[in-house]
C-alpha cells in the first residue's frame, strides 16, 4: 500500500529539481500524476521515468501564468483520471538580487506572475475539482524568504514567497468546510539547479554561513515533507508554514 493510492496529483514545476522528485516519489507513493511545466523536453522525460518504473503519469504543457493553461491541467487530470486530490504549486523563478531602487519594474511583474499568480490560479482551478472530488490537500512552495532573512533577500522573490504564505492561510481558512487542505512550505537553500545559476560558489558559501547545519538541504529532503503533507498522514494539519532550513530562521 502507498500512500497516495488511488489519488490523483496535479504538479507544477515538475520538469526539473523538487518537482520532478515529487512526481515520480508519488507515482511510487500510487498516485496517480499530472506533470506540468514549460520545459516540454524535460517534463517528457520525467514522464518516461515514472511510466518505466511502472507508475502512471501524464505531462502536458503548463505556464503557471496563464489561466488558460490551468484550466486545461485541472481539465486533463479530472478527464483522464477521474478526479483531483492533491495541488503541488512548485513552479517558481528568481531574479539576480537587487535594492529595491534598483529593481526594474518588468523583474517584479515577472516574478510576481511566476511565483504568486500562478500559485492563485493553480489553487483557484483546482478549489473546484477538489470540491467534486469530497477533499483535498494543496501544498504551496513558498520559502523562508516569505517569512524572515529579510536583510539578504531579493525584494521581488521576498515578496512573492511572502505573498504564498499568506494566500496558504486564507485558502486553508476559506476551504477547510470542502476538506480541503492547504499548508506551505519554506525551504532554506536546496541544492538544485536554481541555487547553483544563482550563486557563484563564493556566494553560496557565504549563503551558508546563515544555516546552523552548515549545508545545503536536499530534494529528498523536501520531498519527504511534501509527501507527508499530501497524504493524509497530516489530515489534521491546514493552514500550517512548515519551515525545512537548517536552523536559518533560528538565528
Amino acid at each position: 500500500m502507498g500512500k497516495l493510492d488511488r489519488k490523483v496529483a496535479l504538479i507544477s514545476g515538475a520538469a526539473r529539481g523538487i518537482g520532478a522528485a515529487a512526481a515520480k516519489k508519488f507515482a511510487r507513493e500510487g498516485a496517480k500524476v499530472v506533470l506540468g511545466d514549460i520545459r516540454d523536453d524535460d517534463g517528457r522525460k520525467v514522464e518516461e521515468a515514472i511510466r518505466s518504473e511502472g507508475g502512471e503519469a501524464f505531462y502536458i504543457h503548463l505556464d503557471v501564468t496563464q489561466e488558460s493553461d490551468w484550466r486545461n491541467a485541472v481539465a486533463t487530470a479530472t478527464t483522464r483520471y477521474g478526479a483531483l486530490h492533491i495541488l503541488i504549486n512548485d513552479a517558481g523563478i528568481g531574479i539576480p538580487r537587487v535594492s529595491i531602487a534598483g529593481l526594474a519594474v518588468e523583474d517584479w511583474d515577472r516574478v510576481m506572475a511566476v511565483n504568486a499568480r500562478g500559485t492563485f490560479l493553480g489553487t483557484k482551478h483546482a478549489i473546484p475539482a477538489m470540491q467534486r472530488s469530497g477533499s483535498g490537500s494543496i501544498v504551496n512552495i513558498s520559502s523562508v524568504a516569505g517569512i524572515g532573512q529579510s536583510a539578504h533577500q531579493e525584494p521581488a522573490y521576498a515578496a512573492s514567497k511572502a505573498a504564498i504564505r499568506i494566500f496558504t492561510k486564507v485558502t486553508a481558512a476559506q476551504h477547510a468546510k470542502d476538506k480541503i487542505r492547504c499548508n506551505s512550505v519554506h525551504p532554506g537553500p536546496i541544492d538544485t539547479e536554481m541555487i547553483h545559476t544563482a550563486m557563484d560558489a563564493a556566494a553560496l558559501a557565504q549563503r551558508l554561513q546563515r544555516v546552523p547545519l552548515g549545508r545545503l538541504g536536499t530534494v529528498d529532503e523536501i520531498v519527504a515533507l511534501v509527501l507527508f503533507l499530501a497524504s493524509d498522514d497530516s489530515s489534521y494539519m491546514t493552514g500550517s508554514e512548515v519551515v525545512i532550513d537548517g536552523g536559518a530562521l533560528a538565528q
